[in-house]
């Protein structure tokens, strides 16, 4: 292992025994599913009613999580004989989760339902559930998300973040498992307990499940340690046995199922997937995991595609919208509202969180987005968006999240109010946390390294750390004092390419920056320090070599 890569693992704390795991993120050391606080209740409930043939409904979500995770049980109860369907809510008339409007829906799609299973939904439910159970219907919750004060009373509950729970789950290092992880988890607790009991005798068939869960664990954006790492390396080696939409789904994206990594996961499938449920029905994207036939599952990913597509340009289109809303001067948040007047057509309520995202990415502070007063929060690090919406309760008709996003709705007429209470509330976070925020263009590498350290040898030992994601980023590297030449690169110049002539520096890219093109061709007498992550790559057929993916760049004091 090279001096560069030993660097990284120090300055992240992976050493001794952790560093032996960290680089051997194997099966072999994945968890015994009972391990898991929750799951032997689960099964023992939900087994009878696989037995007695009486039906089941897995209650999803309608993103890629929540997706993945109702495939993944699905597929599993009906191979071990269950009459087992899927429910997803839908975004724009039912809300997240169990609500009352879409437990009723439930009800009158599936009126023989015995028992409902949540996936990836469900600890903040409550009432729902309890009017489930009054009409006889037993539920079983599985959920990753923080729970209330008081929780559902149901059959079981598996919930890594419930108090009683997260110590056992973080002994085995599952207390972050996303929820389509703690479907496969309880799918081969099932399994298992099937073959025990002579319910099942056929053959194994975790693989494609653990290509789902390992897949929503990189789009879910939960920390990629412990039993999240093995779940998306193993994803990633075992993907020529996923199912067979997500393969044509592949295709779509043009990319080669033997290159895979977690960017593909996380960059290419994983917003296709969102992408359905942002733009019309979850249900597409589930039916395309769920299809067995190749001609079938082909046609399906051409609908998901075309749902990616149209969110790409209702994205472009509201993100200007938005940014024109966004002043000069230095915010402490921003906040923007739009979906009413001659513009409504380009504003769409699914996408809030996206044009959140590149707003942050552009100013480096606290956003939010709403479509007629609903919509969605991001914040960079050091934030906490649940505790920033808390303090503007009184504008607000519901709110939830976490540190990093959140959602809303805003009282009629109180937005401007909203907004002002939203900022003041972030102003206050960071001066508690004694930071400064600097809207700049430049992102603070890990290491610093030299030109003759970027080579196809450090490519190759990096690929060591994957798979990337939350908890285990992609190493920032920096480059200081080069010259630059910049041009606009793709539709609409959105995007930003460099060249170093003379200077021994791979090509460069900077994705979704193509508003920096004039600003650095204004300085192009300067030198620039630069931050940048580095893969390998063979586009146009070329042999492998390095190419540079900036994340940063400023004059060079």
């Amino acid at each position: 292992m090279c001096g560069i890569v030993e660097k990284l693992l120090a300055l992240r704390g992976i050493e001794g025994e952790r560093l032996e795991a960290f680089l051997d993120p194997s099966l072999k050391r994945l968890v015994c599913a009972s391990a898991l606080p929750g799951i032997a209740e689960a099964v023992d409930a939900v087994l009878p009613f696989v037995r007695d043939g009486r039906k089941i409904v897995v209650f999803g979500d309608y993103d890629c999580d929540g997706v993945c995770a109702s495939a993944i049980l699905v597929k599993t109860l009906r191979r071990l004989g269950a009459r087992a369907e899927a429910f997803l809510p839908d975004r724009f008339t039912e809300g997240y989760g169990m609500t009352s409007q879409s437990v009723a829906r439930l009800l009158g799609e599936h009126p023989d339902v015995a028992l409902v299973i949540s996936v990836d939904c469900g600890i903040t439910s409550a009432a729902e559930v309890r009017g489930l159970r009054e009409r006889g219907i037993a539920v079983v919750l599985t959920d990753h998300h923080l729970p209330p004060e008081t929780l559902p009373e149901c059959e079981a509950l598996v919930d890594p973040k419930v108090d009683a729970q997260r110590s056992a789950a973080a002994d085995v290092g599952a207390s972050d498992l996303c929820g389509a992880g703690i479907a496969f988890f309880l799918a081969s607790a099932l399994a298992t307990r099937a073959a025990e009991l002579g319910m099942y005798s056929g053959e194994k068939f975790g693989a494609p499940l653990l290509v789902l869960a390992g897949m929503a664990t990189v789009v879910d954006i939960v920390p990629l340690m412990g039993q999240n790492r093995i779940l998306a390396a193993n994803a990633l080696r075992t993907f020529r046995f996923a199912p067979v939409g997500l393969q044509e789904l592949l295709l779509r994206a043009q990319r080669r199922p033997a290159a895979l990594t977690s960017r593909d996961f996380g960059f290419l499938l994983g917003p296709r997937i969102n992408a359905a449920g942002r733009m019309a029905s979850a249900m597409d994207a589930y039916r395309l995991l769920m299809s067995e036939d190749r001609e079938e599952a082909r046609v399906l990913a051409h609908v998901v595609d075309a749902h990616n597509a149209m969110r790409k340009s209702v994205e472009n289109d509201m993100a200007n919208l938005a940014l024109a809303q966004v002043t000069d001067d230095e915010p402490e948040a921003i906040a923007v509202c739009g979906g009413e007047g001659e513009d409504a057509a380009k504003w769409h309520t699914g996408i809030c969180g996206i044009v959140a995202s590149r707003i942050l990415e552009r100013f480096g502070v606290p956003v939010a987005v709403a479509v007629c007063g609903r919509g969605s929060v991001r914040a960079p690090d050091g934030y906490n968006v649940h505790d920033a919406l808390a303090a503007c309760e009184g504008m607000l008709e519901r709110f939830g999240g976490h540190a990093a996003a959140g959602g809303f709705t805003v009282k009629e007429g109180r937005f401007a109010e909203f907004r002002e209470a939203f900022a003041a509330a972030c102003a206050a976070q960071r001066k508690a946390a004694g930071a400064t925020l600097e809207r700049s263009a430049f992102r603070e590498p890990e290491l610093w390294i030299g030109t003759a350290d970027i080579t196809m040898d450090l490519c190759d030992e990096l690929g060591a750390l994957q798979p990337f994601g939350e908890g285990n980023p992609e190493p920032v590297f920096g480059l200081r004092g080069v010259t630059m030449d910049v041009r606009p690169l793709g539709a609409n110049g959105r995007h930003l390419a460099a060249a170093f002539p003379g200077q021994g520096i791979p090509r460069a890219t900077w994705w979704g920056r193509g508003d920096m093109v004039e600003s650095l061709r204004a300085k192009a007498h300067r030198r620039f320090d630069i931050a940048f992550t580095i893969d390998a790559s063979d586009w146009g057929g070329e042999e492998p070599h390095p190419e540079l993916r900036l994340c940063g760049a400023r004059v060079a004091e």
